[in-house]
């Protein structure tokens, strides 16, 4: 396994519109044992391929305390089954140090695929639902920061281009 390198805003990559994953094989299982590896050494709940450079349709997340509970979501799709919104302070590993109060709506049910390329369906809640709508939004080339006015938007880039620089 290995550790990839997470992209930071404003980099232009975390733009683009992943396209959907259609072989199910041995290098999808280790960009997957990776990413979990990543998500984990990096102390996220969450990553979406596109946040290591790789615009597929495959995200991983866990939410669980103990770390222990790894989800696998591959061309996922949700949709609203619960319109009240829950209000979380979402971060980002694409946005290192910076946390902001998001709405998103608070139950959802995802359809994806597993790494077999078996589909399923699972209803989500509470934090977990937040998760998958941030994830699912990099596949779309959208971020937390974009749900910012463009103050605070445009605040966090300039913070993240100084530090970038600093340490080029």
């Amino acid at each position: 396994m290995a550790i990839l390198q997470i992209l930071e805003f404003p980099d232009p990559r975390l733009r683009k519109i992943a396209a959907p994953v259609t072989v199910f094989d041995d290098k999808l299982e280790v960009l997957i044992d990776d990413m979990l590896e990543t998500m984990y050494e990096a102390k996220g709940i969450g990553l979406a391929a596109t946040q290591v450079n790789v615009h597929k349709r495959l995200l991983v997340i866990d939410v669980s305390e103990e770390k222990d509970s790894p989800q696998v979501f591959i061309n996922p799709n949700f949709e609203v089954i619960e319109d009240e919104l829950s209000e979380y302070d979402e971060g980002c590993l694409s946005v290192p140090g910076f946390y902001e109060t998001v709405s998103r709506p608070k139950g959802i049910q995802v359809t994806a695929q597993d790494k077999k390329g078996d589909t399923f369906k699972i209803e989500a809640q509470g934090i977990l639902a937040t998760c998958i709508q941030h994830e699912i939004d990099h596949l779309e080339g959208k971020l937390f920061v974009d749900y910012l006015s463009a103050l605070k938007r445009n605040r966090i880039r300039g913070k993240l281009e100084k530090e970038h620089k600093k340490s080029a």
